[in-house]
């Protein structure tokens, strides 16, 4: 029996496997009960080309008093950011690597706020 962890952890191998193939930059996400992070790295996997997340200390200066990155609206907030500053970093289209979390809510939330911003994928 695999634990729930475990399980999403298969879910994303597949999909990994397959971007690298593509050698393209992938955008991938994390989520946490209190935070959502997002990073773009580059299409070999090799560094870190940009980074979002709700835990940096002036992303939670603008979520204001509650302060609370886990909901879509701290996502759609770290989706602007990290199409900003992967465009910043010359990053213009990306894969979208959900690391086996279900496309919905918060992930959701944060693919389409990074896809206005400008980010192709």
């Amino acid at each position: 029996m695999l634990t729930k962890k475990e399980q999403r952890l298969r879910r994303a191998r597949q999909t990994r496997i397959r971007i690298a193939q593509q050698g393209v930059a992938r955008l991938t996400v994390n989520r946490t009960n209190l935070h959502i992070y997002a990073s773009v790295v580059s299409g070999d996997g090799s560094k870190v080309l940009a980074s979002a997340s709700t835990a940096e200390v002036d992303v939670r200066k603008e979520l204001g008093a509650t302060g609370k990155g886990g909901n879509a609206n701290a996502a759609q907030l770290i989706g602007k950011r990290i199409a900003e500053k992967a465009k910043a970093a010359g990053v213009e289209k990306v894969a979208f690597d959900r690391a086996g979390f279900a496309f919905h809510g918060r992930v959701k939330a944060l693919a389409e706020a990074a896809r206005e911003a400008g980010l192709q994928f």
